[in-house]
């Protein structure tokens, strides 16, 4: 029987590009899972945020863990963590790989930005030791992990895009040497400049589906192999939160809570699985 992790890493090989969701809770996981994704990620933002904590591992990472498991077991298909920088405040690379083992993770993404504006990439060697740690702890267990090396130059804009372009091209033949599986750069959507990568980086390549991407199948027709939502979906759904919120305190009402899905559909969710795709027929305004 095929593994999640067997699955996980034959989407890379494509053809074309695979849709990553990023969940922040067994909620939005199962939705995704229900909504026939074949792979679902999750958001260190949206997790963060949901549990009151800004981004940029500032929460436990006792609580981030707990909370990828919960989403892992709460579906059928793969799961990839965001585990931003990897948590080395609090945890060491070989505490990072069991416990995302333990969780039933198949996946890990890795970012080097480091955050502080003066220095905001992390030193490629620093980074390329991570990698390392993680590949070797992984490989030497019967549980592999998926290392997604996430580039943080466009994302950041170090600098002009020809800067940008040679610094991501680095670190990606850094990274491919240090063990990663994949490249993911965030940040870049100009066509030419996303060819470009894919013809020069010798992995799957990762993008950020963004305002201005072109739409993934052109972006699987460039050549990228997966294409990230981030923290999207749980702006989108906040930002429905502050406009029902609005709604009610101008005008003391909201189409909003006219096109809620069915109390009775959300409940199946957590009793009828996977097996059902969500559509218009579970939207109905009369539901509390």
């Amino acid at each position: 029987m095929t593994s999640r992790y067997d699955h996980f890493r034959a989407l890379h090989a494509g053809p074309g590009a695979f849709i990553l969701p990023n969940a922040w809770d067994v909620v939005s996981a199962k939705v995704f899972a229900r909504g026939q994704f074949l792979t679902i990620g999750t958001t260190s933002a949206g997790i963060a945020a949901s549990l009151g904590y800004p981004d940029g591992e500032q929460m436990p990472w006792s609580l981030m863990l707990a909370t990828v498991a919960r989403i892992a077991r709460s579906v059928t298909v793969p799961v990839s963590a965001d585990c931003e920088g990897g948590y080395l405040r609090q945890i060491t690379p070989v505490q990072l790989v069991n416990g995302l083992q333990r969780a039933g993770i198949c996946g890990l993404n890795l970012e080097d930005g480091s955050g502080p504006q003066a220095t905001p990439l992390r030193p490629v060697v620093d980074q390329s030791h991570l990698l390392a740690d993680v590949r070797r702890y992984s490989d030497h267990s019967s549980a592999p992990l998926w290392v997604n090396a996430r580039i943080d130059a466009y994302w950041h804009d170090i600098g002009g895009p020809d800067v940008c372009f040679q610094e991501t091209l680095q670190r990606a033949r850094a990274y491919r040497d240090a063990g990663a599986d994949s490249i993911f750069v965030p940040g870049v959507e100009d066509p030419t400049t996303i060819a470009q990568l894919v013809a020069e980086v010798d992995l799957p390549l990762n993008v950020l589906m963004g305002p201005s991407s072109p739409p993934i199948p052109e972006l699987g027709a460039l050549g990228v192999r997966r294409v990230s939502l981030g923290s999207g979906p749980f702006r989108a759904t906040a930002a429905l939160t502050i406009r029902l919120a609005r709604d009610l305190q101008v005008v003391g009402a909201s189409d909003l809570l006219h096109t809620t899905l069915r109390y009775e559909d959300l409940m199946t969710l957590f009793t009828d699985g996977e097996r059902v795709p969500l559509g218009r027929e579970g939207v109905r305004n009369t539901d509390v």
